[in-house]
């Protein structure tokens, strides 16, 4: 398996059950009623093409939520998460972070 293969199945992983790294929601998503429906969407995500996803890692998305746009991000952060991971395809030395914004935080 390559290393694209091992982060994309690490992200899908991660993403679908929000186990595994850190998940954040700007206050724009906290503050919604639909915040929870927001969650199982992202979890959900399965629309990745060239554009939002020209690595094949499954690490971003974006959708509509009402009249909004919101994005989700999966960042790879050494285990301190003091700076980026040496290596995503390792969980052993990788902190995932799932952040969930609307686009107008970006």
């Amino acid at each position: 398996m390559s290393n694209v293969e091992k982060v994309r199945e690490l992200n899908d992983s991660f993403r679908q059950s929000l186990v595994g790294g850190r998940v954040m929601l700007t206050r724009g998503i906290v503050g919604r009623p639909d915040c929870n429906a927001i969650l199982e969407t992202v979890k959900r995500f399965d629309a990745f093409t060239n554009d939002n996803d020209p690595y094949g890692e499954r690490d971003f998305g974006a959708f509509e939520a009402g009249r909004d746009s919101v994005f989700w991000k999966i960042d790879y952060y050494n285990k301190n998460l003091s700076a980026g991971s040496e290596d995503p395809a390792d969980p052993e030395v990788t902190t995932r972070v799932l952040t969930i914004m609307l686009a107008q935080e970006y």
